[in-house]
């Protein structure tokens, strides 16, 4: 690519400006040039008129001859109205001298009574006169002057004015100089800038250069702009930076969400096949044995019962957490009396509680608590809590539900036991989906992995949060809120 050589913009407005200015002072020169001899020639022509009103006066009682004489300064003629020279100061034989009606001046003092010619040579002496005319009742009197004598001085006068001028005009070029240097200093810092941004822009934001938002621009006008430049591009390249940043964490969450949803999908496929192949299996050996016992036909149908509850909670759970994950929007709410629930829940668990000889402390059934949230929901998460703790705990727990109202937003909740509890490197992860601290006893147990799953995303549906910890004493409590 073939690289444009032109003039930088400081120095083209520096050389119009300069030239405008120049011209400007040219002619203003060669007006005031003008103007000043016009006003000497003015001036001389009064004076010389002034001085024929003189010698139109002296002419009624002295001679031409002495009149002359006396005026050795100026060349007087005497014309008469046809153009004739009757006398002349500067010789005696007039009748050789050409008649003198087309002279300039004489045609101008016979139209208007006054003529001047400023500058012509004279045939008679050879010399360059200044001319005045005037006209009287039956001749023109005609006064000359040399014109280098009389007429030097305005050009003197002009000549100041010109240095004068020049001198001025030099000083607003040097001021003005200083000015252009001034912007293409900052011209060019923005131009390196630019250039910076641009090598930075094709480094895809590589560019590590320290001094690119730290260029001294100068404290005017055009060092504002440049500065509000340079910050525009700062704000433009962090905001494109932030979008790529942004651009990469989506497609890292979306690979991510990808692999939890192909991790989730053989999770599900693969309890749901621990059901279904025991289900299948007892079925084919009550089938394939016509001989089988009743005692054993009705274990294999216990168990088979016993593998369809599981399946069937399973169902329940993936269905309950596929809601919350795919449309929470649309799921409906209304108002709960949270204290009744949890009297429900444990009424309905009583049995199983029973069983395990598991005593409860219920500090909310004196308490007031309601909130606008999903029946549904709610049930699940203070119904998985208790069997999680019956499933898990041992025997002979004690299960302590609590609430602290205090919060003009939240419930706080605890929900504890003094049960085993369980091991601290597995509290990160014990609300995954599927994750198990023992798979073989979970599994034997029933367990489908999915209970605190559920509770977490029914409550994290509910505007709360919820944490798990060991108790002091033994067992486990877990500490959560919802809105209210």
């Amino acid at each position: 690519m073939v690289q444009r050589t032109y003039l930088r913009f400081h120095l083209q407005l520096f050389w119009s400006v300069i030239s405008v200015l120049f011209l400007f002072c040219v002619c203003f020169a060669g007006f005031q040039y003008v103007r000043e001899k016009q006003f000497r020639v003015d001036l001389l022509l009064s004076k010389l008129t002034s001085y024929s009103d003189v010698i139109h006066e002296k002419m009624k009682n002295t001679d031409m001859a002495t009149i002359a004489k006396s005026n050795t300064n100026y060349r007087i003629s005497i014309i008469d109205l046809a153009g004739k020279v009757l006398f002349d100061s500067e010789t005696s034989d007039v009748q050789n001298i050409e008649n003198h009606a087309k002279r300039k001046e004489v045609e101008q003092a016979m139209a208007h009574g006054v003529g001047y010619e400023i500058h012509r040579r004279s045939v008679l002496t050879d010399n360059v006169y200044f001319y005045v005319a005037k006209k009287y009742e039956n001749y023109l009197i005609r006064i000359a002057t040399p014109y280098s004598s009389e007429l030097f001085s305005p050009i003197k006068i002009t000549s100041l004015y010109i240095t004068i001028t020049l001198a001025i005009m030099l000083v607003f070029v040097l001021i003005f100089y200083n000015v252009m240097r001034h912007l293409g200093a900052n011209m060019n810092r923005l131009n390196d800038f630019v250039t910076k941004a641009e090598k930075s822009d094709t480094d895809e934001y590589q560019c590590d250069d320290v001094d690119l938002f730290e260029i001294p621009f100068s404290n005017d006008e055009v060092g504002d702009i440049s500065r509000h430049v340079v910050q525009i591009y700062d704000r433009l390249q962090k905001t494109q930076k932030a979008l790529v940043a942004e651009q990469k964490r989506v497609l890292k969450q979306q690979e991510e969400q990808n692999r939890l949803k192909r991790q989730l999908t053989y999770n599900i496929a693969h309890e749901l096949k621990t059901p279904v192949s025991s289900i299948q299996g007892y079925l084919e050996t009550i089938i394939n044995n016509e001989q089988i016992s009743s005692d054993i036909l009705h274990k294999f149908i216990e168990k088979c019962y016993q593998q369809s509850t599981r399946l069937s909670s399973l169902l329940h759970d993936i269905s309950t957490l596929s809601r919350i994950d795919e449309a929470p929007e649309l799921i409906t709410k209304e108002r709960v009396d949270l204290s009744k629930l949890i009297v429900d829940i444990l009424d309905d668990a009583a049995l199983s509680l029973k069983e395990k000889n598991i005593r409860v402390t219920n500090k909310t059934d004196a308490l007031a608590l309601v909130c606008e949230g999903n029946l549904s929901f709610l049930y699940s998460v203070f119904r998985n809590l208790v069997d999680n703790t019956v499933a898990y705990a041992g025997e002979g727990v004690e299960i302590t539900i609590d609430c602290y109202t205090e919060n003009p937003q939240f419930y706080h909740f605890t929900y504890s036991d003094n049960g085993i509890g369980i091991p601290q490197e597995h509290f990160d992860r014990i609300f995954e989906r599927f994750y198990r601290i023992d798979k073989g006893r979970s599994r034997k147990l029933g367990g489908t992995g999915l209970g605190l799953s559920v509770v977490k995303n029914a409550i994290i549906l509910h505007g709360g949060t919820i944490t798990a910890h060991q108790r002091q004493g033994g067992g486990l409590e877990f500490i959560f809120t919802i809105r209210r």
